[in-house]
């Protein structure tokens, strides 16, 4: 597994990868941060060909592009649950939001079956790839939520995108 890093307008990024697809993307110490892996293990390449897509499509983020998400290989690894909800963020647009409980019954349509907000808030603190898979558009029914990466990086993100 290899590393490099990114600086961002939310600090200084880790960025994962098998040297195919991107397994993760933190925010240094955000909660949460590395979740998986052992940094120790990681070997650092700055040179890999995804790492070069991927800073591209951040740079395009960062300077208040909506760059294309699917041109980005991506392989988080997580539970069934997990991945689930981390492909409904995807699906979020950009400069929009969900609340958890959106996300509750659009996975109650696709299980057929009752979930709690708190599973898939669960899910959404512990996504893997912080910024692409836009864990930062998941809002509460009356407030921001949480984020891993802090309040303030989430609202950084959310103005980036334009929303006040």
């Amino acid at each position: 597994m290899y590393y490099t890093n990114y600086d961002s307008i939310v600090g200084k990024l880790l960025i994962v990868s098998d040297g195919e697809s991107i397994n993760g993307l933190w925010i240094y110490n955000q909660k949460y941060f590395c979740y998986g892996y052992e940094f120790s293990k990681l070997k650092r390449n700055d040179d890999l060909e995804i790492f070069k897509i991927t800073k591209g499509w951040l740079d395009k983020y960062f300077k208040g592009l909506n760059p294309n998400t699917c041109e980005l290989k991506l392989n988080p690894s997580g539970s069934c649950f997990q991945k689930l909800v981390w492909s409904i963020l995807v699906e979020i647009p950009y400069g929009e939001v969900m609340t958890y409980g959106e996300i509750c019954k659009i996975i109650e349509k696709r299980l057929n079956k009752k979930m709690s907000s708190r599973a898939v808030g669960n899910a959404v603190s512990h996504n893997k790839i912080s910024i692409i898979i836009p864990c930062h558009r998941v809002v509460g029914k009356n407030n921001i939520g949480g984020y891993a990466g802090g309040i303030d990086n989430k609202i950084k993100l959310l103005n980036l995108e334009g929303m006040p």
